[in-house]
């Protein structure tokens, strides 16, 4: 069944962060930046984000039985203690395609925080993670 999950990860991590801000000063303790000097890393790095995600997505049936394909694209924020939380659907496909990116992501185990001028931020994400069957 993983057989039918194509994921298109090296493009999905080019779009990681893809809006830069500009701070001045010291970071707002709640503030939420889309790129900081030390953006997050997930545990194994890209490959070790591919893995999880290859390893733990599941083609939902009725979207299997419907042949029904695209990319969900899914925001979240890595907490300053590296935990996945504000997991959210930004562009949709097929609500049981949506539920199960949510689901994985949510899954996740902590990143390594990111850091601007030498303090640990939140960071938001955006991931797209594609459906596609053979």
């Amino acid at each position: 069944m993983k057989k039918t999950i194509l994921m298109v990860i090296a493009a999905c991590m080019m779009a990681l962060g893809a809006q830069a801000q500009e701070k001045k000063g010291t970071p707002v303790p709640d503030e939420v930046f889309d790129v900081v000097e030390v953006m997050p890393v997930y545990p194994g790095g890209m490959e070790g984000l591919i893995k999880y995600l290859s390893e733990n997505i599941s083609y939902p049936k009725d979207a299997k039985e419907q042949q029904i394909s695209g990319r969900v694209l899914i925001t979240f924020v890595i907490e300053k203690d590296g935990s996945v939380t504000e997991v959210t659907t930004v562009k949709s496909v097929f609500p049981s395609l949506d539920e199960e990116a949510v689901r994985v992501v949510k899954g996740m185990p902590n990143w390594k925080p990111g850091m601007q001028k030498g303090k640990v931020v939140r960071v938001k994400y955006t991931l797209p993670i594609s459906f596609s069957l053979d």
